[in-house]
């Protein structure tokens, strides 16, 4: 794939001709954003990021009125990240919801396209930020390149160039931008900063800017993609020219959802604890564990901070998550406190020892395998899980996206996503005062 195969997939990709299952799944990428973005507006990186957006009448802020496009993509995609909650895709190693949906929304409001047109929107973005990773990861990611902020960059600007129905040229133009501001690095993730955070609003943003410039005549890099200091060279140094990826594929339909707030690499570990538990609540006692063991693939083993300092330090930790799954039987936001119930953590955690297994890194991307054995003074339990609850192996439905919106924001009445069945019939405007009102 190049800049200009990209490009073509863009133009040519309408809404008459996209599969049923594939308008379906871009409504459930659709609501499962929505209500995480609408409870991550009230997180410390959420208020801080309102705090330096100026109001505007152009595009919703979720939860908190409107400013112009730009920095409501910013805002809507730090939202989106900041709790851990967000889709994503486990061989593209990117989230594409937090970058591509707030791009392809404050411009949908910006012009108050059709739904149809915004559902084109994300759907093109996602292909286009999940192609990308799946190209240049795992070297990508090795090199310390977060995917969601650079891969996201660009699938923000193809669901921008899209809201914004770009000719040929500017949307090569509005890649070629894209690709230039495409940024993110994973210290920011794995030291527990909020840095994360602003990888997904930085995406949604640069996307949206890329094709406001394009569209009046600013150029970017023809070949941002495959050129010799372009964006596969540089960031994993591929020869494109060797790599041919079917566009025919909606990737879309492979994205994960998340049900556990912290980090999809511990996710198959925490499944297994919290089925150990579930299976045997009356012969476990948390005071008969001796020792718990998990056997896991690299890059799950290397999430082993056993003293996180901040919330998203936490969600980056493999010990410390299981022990609050141990304590409560469950791993929600609300668990997520550094001081609430810390001595217990502490004593859970002490009892947690990871290990690396080789013969599972065989088996990863495609698998992401887990074994938990815990060890009592009553007897050993073990569950190995292959792929985490919310893969599309093994996926959430409809019900769980809604359940899981409603779990986020209680006080919400669950009508306000009723519109979405039917989005093709609104205006992305009329459909967000709908969704505002009730909101607000």
């Amino acid at each position: 794939m190049n800049t200009t195969t990209l490009a073509d997939f863009i133009l040519c990709t309408e809404y008459n001709e996209i599969p049923e299952k594939v308008i379906e799944q871009s409504k459930l990428c659709f609501i499962d954003f929505l209500g995480v973005a609408l409870r991550g507006s009230e997180t410390k990186s959420g208020i801080i990021a309102k705090t330096v957006v100026s109001e505007g009448n152009q595009s919703t802020v979720i939860g908190h009125g409107k400013a112009n496009a730009l920095e409501a993509s910013l805002t809507n995609g730090i939202f989106a990240h900041a709790l851990d909650l967000d889709d994503g895709h486990r061989y593209a190693q990117v989230h594409p919801g937090a970058c591509v949906i707030p791009a392809a929304l404050s411009l949908s409001e910006f012009r108050n396209i059709s739904g149809k047109e915004f559902i084109s929107s994300i759907i093109v973005g996602y292909q286009a930020a999940i192609t990308l990773g799946m190209m240049v990861n795992p070297e990508h990611r090795n090199r310390g390149f977060h995917s969601t902020g650079t891969c996201g960059t660009l699938g923000a600007a193809a669901a921008a160039s899209k809201a914004l129905k770009l000719d040929k040229d500017q949307t090569i133009n509005a890649l070629g931008l894209g690709g230039t501001q495409a940024a993110g690095l994973l210290e920011s993730d794995h030291s527990g900063s909020m840095g994360k955070h602003l990888h997904a609003g930085k995406a949604a943003q640069s996307g949206v800017l890329s094709a406001l410039l394009s569209e009046r005549g600013f150029t970017g890099a023809e070949n941002i993609l495959e050129g010799d200091e372009g964006f596969l060279k540089a960031m994993a140094d591929i020869n494109c020219k060797k790599i041919e990826f079917n566009m025919d594929v909606f990737r879309i339909l492979e994205i994960y959802f998340k049900i556990y707030p912290v980090c999809r690499h511990l996710h198959s570990s925490i499944d297994a604890i919290l089925h150990i538990i579930n299976e045997n609540n009356q012969n476990l006692e948390i005071e008969e564990i001796q020792e718990i063991t998990v056997k896991t693939y690299k890059i799950a083993s290397e999430h082993d901070n056993y003293h996180p300092h901040s919330v998203e330090a936490l969600k980056q930790s493999l010990p410390v998550s299981l022990a609050i799954a141990v304590l409560k039987n469950e791993l929600r936001l609300d668990n997520l406190n550094l001081n609430k119930d810390k001595k217990e953590i502490e004593e859970i955690s002490k009892k947690i020892f990871i290990e690396y297994k080789e013969d599972f890194d065989a088996l990863y991307p495609d698998k992401r395998p887990a074994t938990v054995t815990i060890n009592t003074e009553n007897g050993l339990y073990e569950k190995n899980v292959n792929l985490a609850y919310g893969e599309p192996e093994n996926p959430l439905n409809k019900i769980d996206i809604i359940k899981k919106f409603h779990d986020l924001n209680p006080n919400v009445e669950i009508e306000v996503l009723e519109g979405i069945d039917d989005l093709e019939s609104y205006k992305m405007n009329d459909f967000m005062k709908k969704f505002n009102d009730y909101i607000n």
